[in-house]
């Protein structure tokens, strides 16, 4: 029995070491080709400059109209996610009947393991043209049916994560709200929500680290045009669209313009590195423990 113990052990270390130094490997190959990269472009362009056209004749490599996009479709996600997944966390936890929760909870959740090509290509030939009737001047490729077709994608990050955080509320606090004399809707936001504020907040920043990393609905619905914006209406280019544009294209490996996927996906793991970093700092420093 403690061999199997200690088998067991073995293995689950393993299996640690693993995802340990799959992340090192991931930063050392981002950091050295970066490093590669910016020995032949100034850094100072790199963050400063409003023009990308690394594929160009005349070349430019300023990451801020990549940026622009790739901040444009995330506040739109989370404009639409925010709201309405803290709606249903909310509706599940203190509203929906037990039957109605187990049925809905799942169904909710298929939205999180349907392709993201599918939601792509729903963004392009459903949401679009839709937008058109009320937005003429729309683009056919455009930042702003990437984006609320990304916070359609995020929603269940945010419901379920919220539902979870609600539900690890002590029933004492409602009770003791029922018992000042407030109605469910006044238990709800001026209780319940408040005191799982620490995890409703963490799940908005890992929605906002997976709407900055969602590749497919951007690539396909946004078009790929770099341009520095805040304009929803017209096509812009993301991070993660150039990544793949550069990956899938003609581009000579070793090249400048190659070399520009990676100092581009370490600036987009710098962001998200640090999001997940706030959002675990959040659940440490403000976290209710209760008894």
């Amino acid at each position: 029995m403690r061999l199997k113990e200690k088998i067991i052990e073995k293995v689950l270390a393993v299996c640690a070491l693993i995802t340990i130094l799959t992340t090192v490997g991931i930063v050392l190959i981002l950091t050295i080709e970066a490093i590669s990269f910016f020995r032949e472009v100034s850094i100072v362009e790199f963050l400063t400059s409003t023009r990308w056209t690394p594929l160009f004749t005349q070349k430019s490599y300023g990451i801020l109209p990549l940026l622009s996009g790739t901040f444009l479709t995330t506040v739109i996600a989370i404009s639409v996610a925010l709201p309405v997944g803290l709606t249903i966390a909310i509706y599940l936890n203190e509203y929906a009947s037990n039957t109605f929760r187990s049925i809905l909870k799942p169904l909710l959740e298929i939205l999180a393991v349907v392709p993201t090509v599918v939601y792509g290509f729903f963004a392009l030939m459903i949401v679009t043209p839709f937008l058109k009737t009320f937005i003429p001047e729309l683009s056919g490729f455009n930042a702003l049916s990437a984006g609320l077709v990304m916070g359609i994608m995020i929603i269940p990050f945010v419901s379920s994560l919220s539902e979870d955080a609600l539900s690890s509320v002590p029933y004492s606090l409602r009770e003791a709200s029922f018992g000042m004399g407030s109605t469910k809707f006044q238990t709800a936001f001026r209780v319940m929500v408040p005191a799982a504020s620490s995890g409703i907040i963490v799940s908005a920043i890992l929605a906002v680290s997976r709407a900055i990393g969602e590749t497919m609905i951007v690539a396909i619905a946004a078009g790929q045009q770099p341009r520095f914006t805040l304009d929803p209406t017209v096509p812009i280019e993301t991070i993660t669209a150039y990544i793949v544009q550069v990956s899938m294209g003609d581009v000579p490996h070793g090249s400048t313009a190659y070399q520009t996927i990676f100092a581009a996906g370490i600036t987009l793991f710098i962001f998200t590195f640090i999001l997940n970093n706030i959002s675990y700092w959040i659940k440490a420093r403000y976290q209710e423990d209760y008894e």
